[in-house]
């Protein structure tokens, strides 16, 4: 059996009762509203093709569908991507910004991040430009540059309260994922360290490097850790070295990704903001957990 799950952006509901009374007279189903305007689930739909239909529906309307299977549906461990995910920037471009040089680090992250570089060649050559950045601008970099991406703070404290082990893992850097993380409210947090001397940037990385592998890697560690099936697992991120990760998990979200991830992902968010993915896993607006 299987649901089929919309959501909007909760800063901007686009779900109506037009809306729904359209889909549900096509693909049939029980009604359950999970957030009044901002989620809904259509339980056992009856038509075949049931998730075409609604987005041929929802057409340009700021609405995403997906297709669950009712089975796992909650799951049991997270793991979440950073930068343009859990955060709305690019932490790399900021610090480029911080001297001057924004647009030439964010047109090498927008391909590495298509997948259009090798993610080590271009993790390194954006680092290399940002030699002899201080410490201190880093610091202030990540106070006043970088903002939370809506709905962040609720998946997590939610799916904690409910037993989910979270875990962040970005190709950013220990200097920002540690601090967010924490913040946000991840259990653990794993990135690049960002190498300084005498309290300036060389220019370097520490080896081995945070890549798509290796956020694959945590995803199966975990899961074994915590005794989980990957079909207990949720992934979600934006970038191509992301991909791996999100479709190996039981349920691998992309949002507000590039082309080649929304692509690939089994579950995609184009409109709704991170609360979304847990109206995926079925929760209501009142076991959502907001501190």
């Amino acid at each position: 059996m299987s649901i089929l799950v919309l959501t909007t952006n909760p800063a901007n509901p686009k779900l109506d009762e037009e809306l729904v009374r359209a889909i549900h007279a096509e693909i049939g189903g029980t009604v359950n509203w999970l957030h009044q305007s901002i989620a809904i689930e259509f339980i056992n739909p009856k038509a075949a093709a049931s998730l075409q239909i609604a987005r041929d529906i929802i057409g340009d309307t700021k609405v995403d569908a997906n297709l669950v299977p009712v089975l796992n549906r909650r799951k049991k461990l997270l793991i979440a991507d950073m930068d343009s995910t859990m955060i709305n920037e690019e932490c790399i471009d900021e610090l480029g910004a911080a001297l001057g040089i924004k647009e030439q680090i964010a047109k090498i992250t927008e391909r590495a991040m298509r997948g259009e570089l090798d993610f080590e060649e271009a993790l390194d050559a954006r680092v290399g430009l940002l030699k002899g950045l201080p410490l201190d601008q880093v610091k202030e970099v990540r106070r006043e540059r970088i903002s939370y991406a809506a709905g962040g703070r609720v998946l997590i404290q939610t799916m904690k309260t409910h037993g989910a082990y979270t875990a962040l893992v970005s190709g950013g850097f220990t200097l920002f994922a540690d601090y967010f993380g924490k913040r946000i409210g991840f259990d653990e947090a794993t990135a690049n360290v960002l190498e300084f001397n005498d309290d300036r940037l060389t220019g370097t990385v520490a080896r081995p490097i945070v890549d798509k592998d290796t956020k694959l890697a945590k995803l199966q560690q975990l899961a074994a850790e915590q005794n989980l099936s990957l079909d207990d697992t949720m992934a979600v991120g934006d970038g191509a070295n992301d991909l791996m990760m999100i479709k190996a998990a039981g349920m691998g979200v992309a949002i507000h990704a590039k082309p080649i991830v929304a692509a690939e992902a089994q579950y995609q968010f184009n409109h709704s903001d991170l609360s979304g993915l847990l109206y995926l896993q079925g929760y209501e607006e009142a076991d959502l957990v907001r501190q």
